[in-house]
Order: C-alpha cells, then sequence, then structure tokens
C-alpha cells in the first residue's frame, strides 16, 4: 500500500510544481530525498537506561529503529570520551518517510501549544529544510507516563531541489505549515 502523500505528490504536486517553475520534465521536479531525525543526549550519555528509553522514543516516532552516534575525539572540557553514545539517529527513506511526514504536518505539530507555524528561514541554501522540536509528547505515538525526561530532536528534511525557493513551493504543497509574513 502506497503512502497518502506519495500519491499526492505523484498526483498533484508534481504537475503543479511542472508549471510553477517551467520544468519539461517529470524528473526535474523536486522531490523528498530523506528525513533524517537526530537527538542529543546531552548528560545522558553515561546512562545506557536513558539511551536506551531514547532509543525506544524514536523508534515508536520514527517507526524504524535508531542509530547510536559516537564521539570522533575525546573533549576534556565536556568531559567526553572518544566513542561516547553522544546521540541518537535515524533516517527515514520512502514509504516510512512519507508516514512520518504525514504524521507530523497532520497530528504532531497541530498538537504544540500556541503554534503560529514554522519558520521559513531554515533552508540551509541547497534546498534542505531543518526544524528543533522541543519536547516528543507532541507525538502521539509517546506516552507521558513512561519518558523519563522531556527532551528535543532535531528533524532534517532533505530535498533534491537546488534552491531554498523550489523547495518552500514543494514543502508548501506537502501542506507543511509555514508562517506567513504579517
Amino acid at each position: 500500500m502506497t503512502e497518502r502523500l506519495k500519491t499526492i505528490y505523484r498526483s498533484r504536486i508534481v504537475p503543479k510544481l511542472m508549471a510553477e517553475f517551467d520544468y519539461t520534465n517529470r524528473l526535474q521536479v523536486a522531490r523528498i530525498e530523506k528525513i533524517v531525525i537526530n537527538r542529543g543526549l546531552g548528560d545522558a550519555s553515561q546512562n545506557t537506561k536513558m539511551l536506551d528509553s531514547c532509543l525506544q522514543e524514536l523508534a515508536l516516532i520514527a517507526g524504524q529503529r535508531g542509530v547510536i552516534t559516537r564521539s570522533k575525539k575525546a573533549i576534556a572540557g565536556f568531559k567526553l570520551r572518544e566513542k561516547t553514545p553522544v546521540g541518537v539517529s535515524v533516517t527515514l527513506r520512502g514509504d516510512r518517510m512519507y508516514s512520518f511526514l504525514d504524521r507530523l504536518i497532520n497530528l504532531a505539530l497541530p498538537r504544540v501549544r500556541d503554534f503560529q507555524g514554522i519558520s521559513v528561514k531554515s533552508f540551509d541554501g541547497h534546498g534542505n529544510y531543518s526544524l528543533g522540536v522541543e519536547e516528543q509528547l507532541m507525538f502521539p505515538d509517546i506516552d507521558y507516563d513512561k519518558i523519563n525526561q522531556i527532551r528535543g530532536m532535531d528533524i532534517s528534511i532533505i530535498t533534491t531541489s537546488k534552491t531554498n525557493l523550489e523547495s518552500l513551493a514543494l514543502l508548501k504543497e506537502f501542506g507543511l505549515p509555514f508562517k506567513t509574513a504579517s
């Protein structure tokens, strides 16, 4: 079964962006390549129980098991040794990516208190978009009673577009709620 956003992309978004940017080929239209969810551990890097709970929460949110990221070198000022766990990340592609994006747009972001929209200024200049989430409770998959600590995460949406303008048009068509200029 194909994901809802994938069929919307193929049937509505591609023709609309082809007309908007005067493309001659469907393959010129920007698409979402992958979504990377990253969560830093901070002081929990010394505690293996917290590391396991972070992995489980990320697996619930993303629908895929995460990978532990480790430090490359020792930094004495941060009390950090080489190859110490410093974060957890997961890379989503294909149907899981579209499923996560659908849940992010329609379930998680509307649950944020006093939500005004996401910033238009978070593009990197190459068409990729990043947003930070302050707590994992905005996802309905997470049970409030089972979490040890409220932690945020970074979500990066990597697209094949060359410019921020193309990527903004693509993400707006998917339904990401950007702030309106006032």
